[in-house]
């Protein structure tokens, strides 16, 4: 009933134990509280919080314009509903180095148990779009070293995406994308989160040349094709991410409901395809807020004389 029965801290430890492990973690993307209780029923061993699903919902396109009181107040809200860690995409940090260090105190505050920034430029893309642009090694460095000095928690993962994959095509970038991710562990970042990666051999290839973790975005759409766990797993992936699926599936559920209502004048042949009631009130736990307040409250006020 209400939140998370384990503390911020135990959550940080767990991550670092799970991935301490070599097991495959997935974290699919959580776009509400209510969403984030229906991953951990489902058995999944993390939750993440996509910057662009975060950008989405507030009815924007994932170009830096949602700002830390956003994200924070968001990831506490989705973090506090779970005993899974969660991950929290922090984009470039919101600002300089000092930004950063505030980012990643607001951020611990909210509850989650790891966070990844970026070596894009701002404003920033979409990391499976063409067009990007990424910073300088000395500016992505010191992004990192920020995040990393910063924390009050040292299980708080920093993890380091870089997107210069997607700027250079062939095996060129591919070079500087892996001599950037060891600047960036070099650094102290914790983990890896290589962008855009065009096959397997290329995740294959980070995995050989970094001994932290690496986390895989299977996003649909995007630049990578949606690789099974099994197939990430052999290739040393530790973490794999589904961003925006979960959001992308409730909106076309919705919009096709608001179709059937339209041609139809009811949504009477969508209601096979609906959450039902009792299941609803099943992922709020109704009966154990019912049986909590009938235990509290089961007194007669007295009257008045």
């Amino acid at each position: 009933m209400l939140y998370s029965t384990k503390t911020s801290a135990e959550k940080r430890a767990g991550l670092r134990e799970r991935l301490a492990s070599g097991e495959l973690q997935r974290f699919p993307g959580s776009f509400t509280p209510l969403s984030t209780r229906l991953i951990e029923e489902k058995g999944f061993e993390g939750v993440y919080i996509s910057g662009a699903v975060l950008s989405n919902e507030l009815g924007l396109p994932d170009i830096g314009l949602t700002t830390l009181t956003e994200v924070a107040q968001r990831a506490g809200q989705i973090s506090r509903m779970t005993d899974l860690p969660s991950l929290v995409d922090i984009d470039t940090g919101f600002g300089e180095p000092m930004n950063v260090a505030r980012t990643i105190h607001e951020l611990e505050d909210a509850g989650v148990a790891g966070v990844h920034i970026e070596d894009q430029v701002n404003p920033k893309r979409c990391g499976h779009l063409d067009g990007k642009a990424v910073v300088d090694d000395d500016t992505a460095i010191k992004r990192v070293r920020a995040a990393v000095e910063t924390r009050r928690d040292a299980n708080l993962l920093i993890m380091a995406r870089t997107d210069l994959r997607g700027t250079i095509p062939g095996e060129a970038g591919l070079a500087a994308s892996i001599d950037r991710m060891k600047a960036l562990v070099d650094a102290g970042a914790d983990a890896i989160f290589p962008e855009a990666m065009a096959d397997l051999s290329e995740f294959e290839a980070v995995r050989k040349a970094i001994d932290v973790p690496i986390l895989a975005n299977m996003t649909e759409f995007g630049k990578s094709a949606l690789f099974t766990t099994e197939q990430l797993r052999d290739v040393g992936v530790n973490i794999v991410i589904y961003p925006v699926t979960l959001l992308r599936a409730a909106m076309g559920a919705a919009e096709r409901v608001l179709d059937t209502i339209v041609a139809e004048g009811t949504q009477e042949a969508s209601v096979p395809e609906m959450l039902t009631r009792a299941r609803l009130y099943e992922l709020v736990d109704y009966a154990g807020y019912n049986s909590f307040d009938e235990g509290v409250f089961n007194f007669t006020v007295p009257g008045r004389h």
